[in-house]
């Protein structure tokens, strides 16, 4: 449902990619850099506790996805404002291991959603990553990212548009809408099947060109292989 969030990530209606380049040595050896700075920054969060007792908050904890994004929103907002800190990324990455138990795999870095590609390559290469950004996003009425941020998903509403309606759906739709909110029914969101502005708006939406800003995920717990710690798949 909501695994292009960070599992597997593709080109579709709803991902735009930087485009590829064919990397240069400069590069190679600042990717090289990025991993070992980023490893020792971020080892000590292999306990997901210590992230969270540190102000680290998950993304949409109820929805289940392959990687979750324990955001550092202080951290991000500097992002934001275009100060980069290859040891302070946003959010970290982690795959759900069991009921409380957290796989620390990676982190992901953000930049301003108005970066052209030359910006975000001196930041990570774009040799040897692919930048991300979530277009097409189709929000409900009553719903803005800042919601979503604070993990405000309409849980609690069945009767926000998204949510299974309960005399259709019987006892099940209380269960799936408290787990998924308004993307309940499957139309709105980072995944949704509505990807384009006169959709959303006939659904009584609120159409986002772009979602947040531009967005990079690194892995480097996999080894040295570029490829790998910079790909889009979590490894």
């Amino acid at each position: 449902h909501m695994g292009q969030m960070g599992g597997h990530m593709h080109d579709g209606p709803h991902m735009r990619f930087t485009a590829e380049r064919t990397p240069s040595e400069a590069d190679l050896a600042r990717a090289r850099e990025v991993l070992r700075t980023m490893r020792a920054a971020i080892t000590p969060y292999q306990d997901a506790e210590k992230a969270l007792e540190e102000g680290h908050r998950i993304f949409l904890p109820t929805v289940p996805q392959e990687v979750y994004h324990f955001v550092h929103y202080p951290h991000t907002a500097q992002e934001y404002a275009g100060r980069f800190d290859v040891a302070h990324p946003g959010s970290l990455l982690y795959v759900k291991e069991g009921a409380d138990r957290w796989r620390l795999v990676g982190a992901m870095y953000s930049a301003p959603e108005g970066s052209t590609e030359d910006q975000l390559d001196r930041l990570i290469p774009l040799g040897v990553s692919r930048w991300h950004a979530h277009v097409n996003v189709c929000l409900p009425e009553g719903v803005s990212l800042d919601d979503l941020t604070r993990g405000e998903i309409g849980a609690g509403n069945a009767h926000l548009a998204g949510t299974l309606d309960a005399g259709r759906h019987g006892a099940v739709a209380d269960t799936v809408n408290r787990q998924y909110g308004f993307m309940a029914d499957g139309r709105f969101g980072f995944e949704g099947r509505i990807a384009d502005r006169p959709s959303c708006e006939g659904a009584g939406g609120k159409f986002l060109p772009q979602a947040y800003g531009w967005m990079v995920h690194v892995y480097p717990f996999a080894g040295d292989d570029l490829k790998t710690a910079f790909g889009t798949d979590v490894p």
